[in-house]
């Protein structure tokens, strides 16, 4: 008998192999398939697009192709066994590139070659690759680097990399010794290092071929990392940027980080220094012809003439200051940011609190307060409508945000003529999309009340039409109301905070209140929370509809005394709503999460108005946490507490008072509150430890607690039935000791780690 022959398997659709990519014309609904497409690449303004298969057959091989959507034809650019990275092509699709490596399976050192393709010709060529007489100290091609044209076609952009640092492949496994060596000069520590491994590891270095002149300039270096271009690639000048003398610092220093800046020439590759030590931000003017920065250090806005090279101080002589007016940490404050440039780079619009300025790039002219702003308490800030044009239209439309009321809306400033109010409104707005071709713009609007559905309109806001109902249940249910509340801290200091009411709110009736704060929510007046689970807070929709009064008070500080200032912004709040007698003052609980865990773990020391309190992720002892590490980042925990959020103001030497002052650990003998924990073993924010140290001193001490750990999970649960898990928990601590509902199970008794996954312990006792 005749064997029967195999039938050959049918190639399988996957991430190795590609997927098949349909072109569907809506005109008349035809289609055309690509087949097994890896990556691919489409033309901004032509039909055509470039893509990379593994082929089928002998008739359709592995390789690159160029694809002409009218004609529905593939012209193979490269048809070679191989990968390919990096497709690219120009805006008319006239031109294309891509990485190509095409070298021997076993070879250590890949050939990564830039290969290069334009219309009329047969095959894409190969332009540089290793050997060639542009590189220098043996660099090679980088298939991590993006490949892009400039705007105008006339650059291609690629990047470049050292070759790679090879093992020895003789040695076993056994003779392989796998250790770290921290030496105390590092730039950057080894759990920073290891963090940032895959990304060290893809590094490239931006370098440019003149397609015209077929000049190669290498614009990066492994001095000047990062490299930024303007107008799209088409100006003669690029921004520099190198941080690595000043690595070391970030670990005490923190936010924002030095930086040198350097001009880079786009016709030579000259790297030309503008300033060094620059702390905070930088970038290049849409046409290149200025770069800029500010300086936190000075809270100075700064430009440099790339062809003068000159430096000019913007806002030296303004008399508003363009640095954060709140800032409450013991650090350089940050800037308000900038709204963009104008044509032809003839000014550069800046912000403070409040207001938006025009200046001139070189000083020639006075500074000129566009909005004036301050006096109302309104802050302006710039919508734009078309990302695609690098500098500023001439009609602006600026957002602007009441601090006071929190109403919000938009405004619009002609180049010729006065401000102009289109719509101001006790509403939330979303950011403006303008329709690339029409005078069409989409935005939404939503309060604690109204959900935020899309809506159509024109430039004026006068024709604007509602064109969604997404949320219609929510009439169905008990809702509640959001309103500002003011009272005065114990530091006399005026303050502002959210107090949610449960719909029917009758103040001759006492109602149960949770309190939850991070540090200024106010502004969030106008804001629609829907009723979701949460992953590290309390739901204020959820609580207010089943009866709670919900209250977010802001918090400012005072340098080296968090805890204290917490304590006085948050305590008066809630006593002065006592007092308005709607709040029963022995059903008081109080929740937060992470710098909020800390404050709620350092309050319950000190008060004990509260009925109980669950805090998420707390840092509880802050000497031992100042040593830590965040696991995420690598980054030491160093600078959090002398520089930011912490806000001690020294290191653990200068100022060991404060830390102990601050640190919940040391006055855990005076908590007589029952505190709910969380804190997960994965935590790369703040060090597990932290909740376990305060979890065992409760535990030692005898006093009511309970530590949540969700196995294997970051700062906050992240999973859908872990974050569920967290809602009714805390649902059931909150409602048992608020609202006197049954204990359930796992409060009673905890959940032995035998029944974990089993048992979820959340049945109520009286069950």
């Amino acid at each position: 008998t005749k064997p029967k022959s195999k039938k050959k398997k049918a190639k399988k659709v996957n991430k190795e192999n590609g997927f098949h990519y349909i072109w569907h014309k809506l005109k008349d609904h035809s289609e055309d398939t690509l087949r097994y497409v890896l990556n691919f690449s489409v033309a901004k303004e032509a039909k055509s697009a470039l893509y990379h298969t593994s082929g089928t057959d002998s008739s359709y091989l592995q390789g690159v192709y160029y694809y002409d959507v009218e004609k529905k034809s593939s012209l193979p650019l490269c048809q070679h066994k191989g990968k390919y990275y990096q497709l690219s092509l120009d805006k008319e699709g006239k031109q294309a590139a891509f990485v190509a490596d095409l070298s021997p399976e076993n070879d250590q050192i890949r050939n990564y070659q830039l290969r290069y393709w334009k219309a009329g010709e047969d095959s894409a060529a190969i332009k540089i690759e290793n050997g060639n007489d542009f590189f220098k100290n043996d660099w090679m091609v980088s298939q991590n680097g993006k490949v892009y044209f400039s705007e105008n076609s006339q650059r291609l952009f690629f990047g470049t990399a050292p070759l790679p640092l090879l093992p020895d492949t003789s040695l076993l496994p056994e003779e392989i010794v796998n250790v770290e060596i921290w030496h105390y000069q590092n730039p950057r520590l080894h759990t920073q290092q290891n963090a940032e491994l895959k990304r060290d590891q893809k590094k490239s270095y931006a370098a440019e071929w003149d397609i015209a002149s077929d000049k190669l300039f290498q614009l990066g270096a492994e001095t000047i990392p990062v490299v930024r271009l303007a107008d799209k690639g088409n100006a003669d000048w690029a921004l520099g940027l190198s941080y690595l003398p000043y690595q070391q610092l970030i670990s005490w220093e923190g936010y924002p980080r030095r930086q040198d800046v350097y001009s880079v020439d786009m016709k030579t590759g000259k790297k030309t220094l503008a300033k060094e030590n620059v702390r905070g931000s930088a970038g290049i003017s849409a046409d290149g012809k200025y770069l800029y920065w500010y300086n936190a250090e000075d809270s100075t806005w700064y430009s440099y003439s790339n062809d003068s090279k000159k430096t000019f101080a913007l806002t030296k002589n303004i008399s508003r200051s363009m640095a954060d007016e709140r800032n409450d940490v013991p650090n350089v404050p940050y800037q308000y940011g900038m709204a963009g440039w104008t044509e032809n780079d003839e000014a550069v619009l800046i912000c403070d609190r409040y207001d938006i300025w025009k200046l001139d790039p070189e000083n020639r002219k006075e500074p000129l307060n566009l909005t004036k702003g301050r006096e109302k308490k309104l802050k302006f800030r710039y919508y734009d409508l078309d990302k695609d044009e690098a500098s500023m239209d001439e009609n602006l439309l600026l957002h602007v945000f009441n601090e006071q009321t929190k109403e919000e809306g938009f405004y619009s400033l002609p180049k010729k003529g006065d401000l102009q109010q289109l719509i101001y409104e006790n509403f939330k707005f979303s950011t403006v999309v303008k329709a690339k071709d029409s005078k069409d713009i989409f935005y939404t609007k939503q309060s604690y009340t109204v959900f935020p559905d899309l809506i159509r309109s024109d430039l004026s806001f006068k024709n604007s039409k509602k064109i969604s109902k997404a949320n219609p249940q929510q009439m169905d249910y008990l809702w509640g109301s959001a309103e500002l509340y003011s009272w005065t801290s114990l530091e006399g200091k005026a303050l502002q905070g959210l107090l949610y009411k449960p719909e029917n709110f009758d103040p001759a009736q006492k109602y149960p209140m949770m309190v939850y704060f991070y540090e200024r929510y106010s502004d969030r007046l106008h804001g629609h929370r829907g009723v979701v689970r949460s992953r590290s807070s309390i739901n204020p929709t959820f609580y207010a509809s089943r009866g709670y009064l919900v209250f977010m008070p802001d918090i400012v500080y005072r340098e080296g005394y968090p805890g204290e200032s917490c304590y006085n912004a948050v305590i008066p709040g809630v006593t002065s709503l006592i007092e308005k007698g709607f709040v029963d003052k022995e059903k008081i609980g109080v929740q937060g999460h992470s710098w909020g865990g800390y404050q709620i773990a350092h309050l319950v020391t000190k008060t004990n108005i509260f009925k109980c309190a669950e805090a998420g992720a707390p840092v509880s002892n802050m000497t031992s946490a100042y040593g830590g590490i965040r696991w995420g980042t690598g980054l030491s925990r160093m600078f959090q507490y002398e520089h930011t959020q912490s806000r001690i103001g020294g290191t653990l030497w200068e100022k060991p008072l404060r830390y102990i002052e601050n640190s919940p650990i040391f006055f855990v003998d005076k908590i007589q509150t029952p505190l709910l924990i969380l804190h997960n073993d994965k935590d790369g924010h703040v060090p597990w430890y932290q909740g376990i140290e305060l979890y065992v001193a409760m535990r030692r001490l005898g006093k009511p607690s309970w530590m949540l750990n969700y196995n294997g999970e970051p700062h906050w649960p992240t999973s859908y039935q872990n974050i569920r898990d967290l809602t009714i928990r805390m649902q059931q601590f909150f409602d048992h000791y608020l609202k006197d509902a049954a204990i359930p199970e796992w409060m009673q008794r905890g959940i032995p780690a035998i029944e974990k996954g089993i048992n979820d312990g959340q049945k109520l006792m009286s069950e």
